[in-house]
Parts: structure tokens; C-alpha cells; sequence
């Protein structure tokens, strides 16, 4: 039976789709084993492609690398799991932890790569933001039962203590000063908890 023209464009369509996300993907394996610097002839054998091929599907390697960044920000959508948010506070924020270490220590090279950008595309920038939004989001969910009773400023100014110690810069610190993902995470949790000891009400007389 004789193809539709449709149908082969459509294949045509696919397979090229399938080819580019080799071709960024392969540039991800080379940035999660340490590389900084991405030749088309290598990363072209890492995807098992032609270096022809690697700029047929993009115009320079700029634009790969902008478009393999761009594609390893999305994933994080499927490393994000739901999380508690009622129980005992100190299961709900090593929940937390154990979760934001875990990512975070994924994303780092690639949000490296964004830092040597001289100038990041703005679909990286977006994407970056929304996924602190989306983090503040979700620590404020799991984390409800103690925001939720302070006042606006009080609860806004822990909210932003507790953001900026559940995101990448926080992380990228503890890491990069010496302390093991395990060490780090125990930072992070033990951080979150004096947070949230700290806006407990005091006894009365005390």
C-alpha cells in the first residue's frame, strides 16, 4: 500500500524531532560527566549522528546548547513527586530536603552552564523562573501549617527564608565549600527547622 504524502512528511517530521533530542541529549550526557566545552564532531559521535547532521537539526552549537539546557530545566517537572503536607513537621521538611537535594544536585550542571552564558535565551530564563515559582509554591504547601498562622509580614519575610534556603544558590554554596550531598542536605533540613523553631510562639513568661 502506497504512503500518503502526509504520512512520510509526518514520519520525516518525527524522526527529526527524535534526532534533535539525541543530538541535546547527547550534549547533556557530555555536561553531566564534567565537560565545559561541547566540539559538534563530539558531541555528534556521543549521539551517534554525523557532524553534518548535528548542524542540519541546529544552526550553531550555541543554539544546541541553548536548546539542551532548555530541554534538562523541563525535566525537572518529572523529578518533582508529591510531598506531605500535614503530619509531624520534622517528616514534612525531610521530606522537603531529601527532595530539593536531590534535584538541585541533578540541575547543577546545567544551571553552571547557564552561569557561563553571556547571554541566556529568554525561554531558559523563563523556564528558570518558573521553576522558582513553582518551588516556592510547593515549599509553602508542605510547610502551610507554620505559615499559615503568622501575620502577612512576618509570614513573608519566613517564606522568603525558607525559599532562599530550599533553592540552588543555597545548595550550590554548601557544595561547592566542601560539605557531600548527604552533608548538605542535613544542612538544608537543620536550616529549615531553626527557621520554622524561630516563629514558634513562646510559652508564656518565657
Amino acid at each position: 500500500m502506497e504512503k500518503r504524502p502526509e504520512s512520510a512528511a509526518d514520519g520525516r517530521t518525527e524522526r527529526g524531532r527524535q534526532t534533535r533530542e539525541r543530538i541535546a541529549d547527547a550534549l547533556l550526557a557530555l555536561l553531566d560527566e564534567g565537560s565545559t566545552e561541547f566540539p559538534a564532531d563530539k558531541v555528534a559521535a556521543r549521539a551517534g549522528v554525523s557532524r553534518r547532521s548535528v548542524f542540519h537539526h541546529f544552526a550553531d552549537m550555541s543554539q544546541l546548547v541553548d536548546t539542551a539546557i532548555t530541554r534538562r530545566l523541563e525535566q525537572l517537572a518529572e523529578q518533582i513527586r508529591p510531598l506531605p503536607t500535614v503530619g509531624p513537621r520534622a517528616e514534612r521538611v525531610a521530606a522537603l530536603a531529601e527532595q530539593r537535594a536531590r534535584i538541585l544536585e541533578w540541575i547543577t550542571p546545567a544551571r553552571l552552564a547557564v552561569m557561563r552564558m553571556d547571554h541566556p535565551s529568554p525561554r531558559i530564563r523563563q523556564v528558570i523562573d518558573e521553576a522558582f515559582a513553582d518551588g516556592r509554591r510547593r515549599m509553602e504547601a508542605v510547610l502551610a501549617a507554620e505559615l499559615a498562622p503568622l501575620p502577612e509580614d512576618r509570614r513573608r519575610d519566613l517564606a522568603d527564608g525558607l525559599d532562599a534556603v530550599t533553592t540552588w544558590g543555597a545548595w550550590h554554596h554548601w557544595r561547592s565549600t566542601g560539605l557531600s550531598a548527604e552533608q548538605a542536605r542535613h544542612a538544608m533540613e537543620a536550616t529549615v527547622l531553626n527557621l520554622l523553631a524561630s516563629a514558634d510562639p513562646r510559652p508564656a513568661g518565657g
